[in-house]
């Protein structure tokens, strides 16, 4: 890191993943992959980028499906289970408080995919500690969209954002937002400081975009596990362990144990194991 303030690193995994329905209906939306690595890998291995690795320095909250969220976990990180039920990117922060001791957090969405051609998991979102004074919250950033409305200054946020403890010390134990409790406080008061991101970034919220993310993964082939099986055709796709194509498939996502049968064509779509199809 390129700080020597105290920071540890949250991954938020609690959600319920209610837009990615029904891919989430047995499956945290965390646990969901993307270019064959879970969600939550992906933001845990952006907080190695930068040296924050272990239970110790990163946590982890679970809540839906917690369950499958703390074996797929193990001892990799520091596990905050909220038994209630969701209670927010606030209160998931609230809740770990005791472990955060003092510290201030680096947060990211579990449903973030950010990918950045020239800079390695971790250094892409470097600049978000460089030069920090420790006073200020700062926000991973994107340019608005035409149109898009709730951004702030004309930036929309990018999956991750660095807090500093006199913010973290006070949030209330319930269910409210970061954006409620934190970032709008940090804007009135001139303490938000927007840091640009210059890679892609894109909210996996969605079974559109889900598979939009997983086809940037692909960038533009065919990314397929070594367990994958293909006796058909396979294009622009990704294939996670032991699926099978037998028939043809464009632009898709097959999850592991996912079929498609000899005869069948598939295009833009999400494949589940149970035979589930998500178009």
């Amino acid at each position: 890191m390129t700080t020597a303030i105290p920071v540890a690193g949250v991954v938020f995994a609690a959600g319920e993943g209610t837009r990615l329905r029904p891919l989430t209906a047995t499956l945290p939306k965390a646990l969901c992959p993307v270019g064959n690595l879970p969600l939550l890998d992906h933001g845990l291995r952006r907080l190695a980028g930068l040296g924050l690795t272990g239970p110790a320095t990163v946590a982890v909250n679970a809540a839906y499906l917690a369950d499958q969220v703390i074996t797929h976990v193990g001892d990799r990180a520091h596990l905050s289970v909220e038994q209630d039920g969701p209670i927010g990117t606030s209160g998931g922060l609230a809740r770990l408080r005791p472990w955060l001791d003092g510290r201030a957090v680096i947060a990211g969405n579990a449903d973030a995919y950010l990918h950045d051609p020239f800079r390695e998991p971790g250094k892409d979102i470097a600049a978000l500690l460089d030069g920090w004074t420790g006073d200020t919250v700062r926000m991973l950033t994107l340019p608005c969209r035409p149109g898009e409305t709730g951004g702030f200054s004309g930036q929309r946020f990018a999956g991750f954002s660095l807090i500093p403890w006199r913010y973290l010390k006070d949030l209330a134990d319930e269910d409210s937002s970061l954006v409620r409790t934190v970032w709008r406080p940090a804007e009135a008061a001139g303490d938000l400081e927007l840091v640009p991101y210059d890679g892609y970034y894109l909210d996996t919220g969605t079974p559109a975009d889900y598979l939009t993310a997983n086809l940037h993964a692909a960038a533009g082939g065919l990314l397929a596990d070594p367990s994958a099986v293909v006796t058909g055709t396979a294009t622009e796709s990704v294939l996670g362990a032991g699926a099978r194509v037998d028939g043809v498939i464009h632009r898709c996502v097959l999850l592991p144990g996912a079929h498609v049968a000899l005869g069948e064509t598939l295009s833009d779509a999400i494949r589940t194991s149970d035979g589930l199809t998500i178009r």
